[in-house]
C-alpha cells in the first residue's frame, strides 16, 4: 500500500501509561497485560476517552438549530467492543501503548456516542502505525484486510485478542456483545470473529459486528459463506448475529481504479448493508460530524455550531450500489435552496485531489453513526441469552 491516509487534526490529551517503544516488523513484542487499567481507552464506570462531551447541534437545511444532549445509559442490556482505526502518528512501524491525542479523538468521534446503549470497552492496541502502512509487504491480488491483520512480530491483531479473551473472561458475564471496528480495527475484528468467534459457544452472544472501512468478502448475491462461514450480513434492524458493513464513495468520486475498499476477491464481492435502511440498501442516515472540520454548517460564520458535534438531517442519501468498480455505500449530497453548507468532509487528498482510492474512508463512521447507535438499540432488545 503506497498512498498515505491524510488525517483530520487531533487535539485531545492523552491517559498516561507505561511507555512500551514502537517497533518493527518480525521483531517479538511482549504481551500487553490488559489486567491493567491503563491499557484501556474505554471501561464502563470511569473517566476516561468515553466520557466526554458528546452533546451535538442538529442544523436543519435552512440554517436553524437544536441542540441535542447525550446521556450515557445507566443500565445497557449489552456490550460495545471497539478497535479504532488507523491513527497514530508513532514513529516506526508498531505503535506503543502511551494514548495520544489522535487515539483519544477517534474514540471521541467514532465511539464514545454509543455508550447510551451499552457498556463501552476500548483497549489500547499496537497497531501499524501512518508511517508503517507504508511499510507493508506487497499483497496484490489479495484484500488490504489481510496484509494489516496478519504481520508478524507481536502487536496489532495479537494485542486484539489479548484484549478480547481478557473482556471475555473478567468483564462479559454471559452479556450480549456489540463488535465495532473502523478500517484497521475492522480488519482485526474480522479475523477475530474467524478464528476466536465463529463456530465456539461464544458466538450465541454475537449481538452483531459493525466493520466499516473494511472488505467483508460475500458471494455474489448472497449474504454469508466469504469471509465468515456462518456470520451472515444484517438484512434488519432486529437481526442479531449479524454483520453491518460498508466503504462510502460520493456517487462524483466512485472508486477508482486501485480502490481499496469496497472490492471482491476470488470470485466474491465485498459486502454492503446500509444502516439508514437494511433492507432496502438506500435511505437519509442520521450523520454526526466532529465540528472541528471548518465547515460552514449554518451558512452563518458569526453562528458557529457550539458544540463539539454536528446532525445534518436530510443532508445525504446513502445507497448499496455494485458495479466494475466495487461494492460500496454512494453518498449523494442533497442541494437545498437553504443557509446549511452543502457538504460532508471527509475526502482524502493526493497532489490537493480527493483520492478515489480512499472516497469518504475517513467519514465512514460519521455518516451513519446515529443510525449505527439506533441499530445497536433495537439489535440489543432482539438478542436473547443462551439457554
Amino acid at each position: 500500500m503506497t498512498r498515505k491516509l491524510i488525517l483530520l487534526g487531533f487535539t485531545l490529551a492523552g491517559l498516561a501509561a507505561a511507555p512500551v517503544a514502537a517497533q518493527p516488523p518480525g521483531r517479538p513484542l511482549p504481551p500487553v497485560d490488559y489486567a491493567n487499567p491503563g491499557n484501556w481507552l474505554c471501561q464502563p464506570g470511569r473517566a476516561d476517552a468515553c466520557s466526554v462531551d458528546q452533546s451535538a447541534m442538529r442544523v436543519d437545511a435552512r440554517g436553524r438549530t437544536t441542540f441535542e444532549e447525550h446521556r450515557p445509559a445507566r443500565d445497557p442490556r449489552v456490550d460495545c467492543f471497539y478497535v479504532y482505526p488507523t491513527v497514530s502518528r508513532d514513529q516506526g512501524f508498531y505503535a506503543d501503548l502511551i494514548p495520544g491525542p489522535e487515539e483519544r479523538r477517534v474514540v471521541a468521534s467514532q465511539f464514545a456516542r454509543f455508550s447510551a446503549e451499552c457498556r463501552p470497552f476500548a483497549p489500547l492496541y499496537r497497531q501499524v502505525t501512518i508511517q508503517g502502512l507504508g511499510q507493508l509487504p506487497p499483497n496484490p491480488g489479495r484484500p488490504i484486510d489481510e496484509a494489516i491483520s496478519r504481520t508478524r512480530g507481536g502487536g496489532g491483531y495479537d494485542d486484539v485478542v489479548a484484549a478480547w479473551r481478557h473482556y471475555l473472561t473478567n468483564h462479559n458475564l454471559g452479556r450480549g456483545v456489540v463488535l465495532i471496528g473502523h478500517s484497521q480495527g475492522a480488519m482485526h475484528l474480522e479475523r477475530l470473529i474467524a478464528e476466536e468467534i465463529e463456530g465456539r459457544p461464544v458466538q450465541a452472544q454475537l449481538v452483531s459486528a459493525i466493520l466499516l472501512g473494511a472488505n467483508v468478502q460475500v458471494p455474489r448475491g448472497g449474504a454469508v459463506g466469504g469471509t465468515f462461514k456462518s456470520v451472515p450480513l444484517c438484512r434488519s434492524d432486529n437481526q442479531t448475529g449479524c454483520v453491518i458493513t460498508y466503504s462510502s464513495f460520493r456517487d462524483t468520486i466512485p472508486p477508482g481504479e486501485g480502490a481499496l475498499f469496497g472490492q471482491g476477491y476470488d470470485g466474491m464481492m465485498a459486502g454492503c448493508t446500509n444502516p439508514a435502511d437494511l433492507r432496502r440498501g438506500a435511505g437519509q442516515p442520521t450523520s454526526y460530524f466532529d465540528t472541528g472540520v471548518a465547515l460552514n454548517w449554518t451558512g452563518d460564520w458569526n453562528a458557529p455550531v457550539g458544540t463539539p458535534f454536528v446532525n445534518t438531517p436530510g443532508l445525504i442519501t446513502t445507497t448499496c450500489v455494485s458495479g466494475p468498480a466495487g461494492t460500496y455505500l454512494q453518498v449523494h449530497i442533497n442541494p437545498d435552496p437553504g443557509l446549511r453548507i452543502d457538504d460532508v468532509p471527509g475526502e482524502t487528498l493526493t497532489e490537493g485531489k480527493p483520492d478515489p482510492a480512499w472516497g469518504l474512508h475517513r467519514v465512514d463512521m460519521s455518516l451513519s453513526l446515529g443510525d449505527l447507535v439506533e441499530l445497536v438499540d433495537r439489535q440489543g432488545r432482539s438478542w436473547r441469552p443462551p439457554r
